[in-house]
């Protein structure tokens, strides 16, 4: 059974693990991974066909636990303890529900002290007792009249919600609390920078712990502005970005087979690589030869994807230009990672050519369970659609440049 320390208004954990409000959903489960000898039977739940529309939920079945977060930005939102039996919890050291100690209403008021009168909803016949970023439900079912505001002496605890602010039902995922960075930096946003004829590039802007000379709460968050350009080098994108915390290395081109000459051997034995950088929701491709990029991938990391939790939501944004009449044009369109597929098609058109279908397995003898999915190519940009019209990832691809060509935006790309 889990003993855990409850922080109103920001956690729930023990000495060697925390689920801190605001954390990412990709930290969350690996947490929940890192201690799966004692948390087991975890389920994931969300909608299937509108996943934006309810919160993406991490069930500890066996522990009586539920982690909601939010389905935009996939932040843990609330902790809820659903079923006291199952787990322990105390408050500044002292334990207030337990197998020796029942969280009754007396025991509530002696661990917390004083607060607002209780709310009783007779719909639920349930009796809510808040303080500021913490809340606790009693189930009055055994009480033929519910008193107004007192909760009758004997209550017991029913559930406990952790939660950020002084209302659960309005409450919103924090920001990402410092504890939660661990080295790495995050995009608040990703802009796709275009010309009339398609993407030119991507502008970042990115948090990271900003830890100044002195004790820990000199730390802060920073903000930084950092652009990439095709054609920039590797050298160039490390400088703005970082080391990527993977490189992975093309062993073949199974696209290959929809070129114009697929028959045709690839001229160089050098492999094109990847830098992915997991916590930005990005890859970037290098040219084997060159080692400048080529191509941008973003990831939507929407639950029901094959590569669901490898990478972070990529919240990008992709400026369109679209034609109006026959002379006019505006340029005020915007696509985001939570635009559907249709949507794309009322600005940009369908496609003229039949989708690629991407079938992905693990190993020879394991199915994908989530199904294929759809790749469209419109406006130098390949969407891969989910089946229930979510875009799963955008590839954003350049026109060729030539070495002498490149140089002019990789040399604006440094100055930022």
């Amino acid at each position: 059974m889990l003993d855990l320390e409850v922080v109103p208004e920001r956690s729930l954990g023990n000495e060697q693990w925390e689920l801190v409000l605001g954390m990412p959903l990709a930290q969350a489960i690996s947490i929940l991974q890192k201690q799966c000898r004692i948390i087991k039977n975890v389920q994931v739940l969300y909608n299937e066909q509108t996943p934006l529309s309810h919160d993406l939920m991490l069930n500890l079945t066996q522990d009586g636990i539920k982690l909601l977060f939010d389905a935009t930005n996939q932040r843990l939102k609330v902790i809820e303890v659903y079923d006291r039996s199952k787990v322990k919890l105390k408050y500044c050291g002292v334990h207030f529900n337990s197998q020796v100690v029942a969280p009754t209403i007396e025991q509530i008021d002696q661990s917390f002290g004083a607060t607002h009168p209780g709310v009783y909803n007779a719909a639920e016949q349930l009796f809510h007792l808040s303080f500021r970023g913490l809340s606790f439900s009693f189930h009055l079912d055994s009480w033929n009249e519910a008193p107004k505001y007192e909760i009758p002496h004997g209550a017991v605890v029913k559930s406990m919600h952790i939660y950020a602010g002084n209302n659960l039902q309005e409450t919103k995922a924090p920001a990402m609390p410092l504890a939660c960075f661990l080295g790495n930096i995050y995009a608040e946003c990703v802009d796709v920078l275009r010309e009339s004829t398609g993407p030119v590039g991507l502008k970042f802007l990115l948090l990271s712990a900003d830890f100044s000379p002195g004790v820990m709460g000199d730390a802060k968050v920073m903000s930084l502005e950092r652009k990439i350009y095709f054609g920039d080098s590797c050298q160039q994108v490390l400088g703005a970005l970082g080391s990527p915390h993977k490189v992975f290395y093309k062993s073949e081109d199974k696209m290959k087979i929809h070129s114009p000459s697929p028959h045709k051997e690839v001229s160089s034995k050098c492999n094109d690589y990847f830098f992915n950088y997991f916590t930005l929701g990005v890859d970037i491709l290098f040219d084997s030869t060159t080692h400048l990029v080529k191509k941008f991938v973003l990831h939507t990391n929407y639950p029901g994807h094959y590569n669901f939790n490898i990478y972070h939501r990529c919240d990008f944004k992709i400026p369109l230009i679209v034609k109006k009449g026959a002379d006019s044009q505006t340029d005020d369109c915007i696509l985001t990672a939570y635009s559907k597929w249709d949507q794309v098609q009322e600005v940009l058109g369908h496609p003229m050519e039949k989708p690629v279908v991407l079938r992905r397995s693990s190993s020879a003898n394991n199915t994908n369970p989530f199904g294929s999915t759809f790749c469209f190519g419109l406006q130098r940009m390949i969407f891969e659609v989910m089946q229930n019209n979510h875009i799963a990832s955008v590839t954003l691809y350049g026109a060729p440049l030539t070495t002498s060509q490149a140089q002019p935006e990789a040399g604006c790309s440094s100055s930022h």
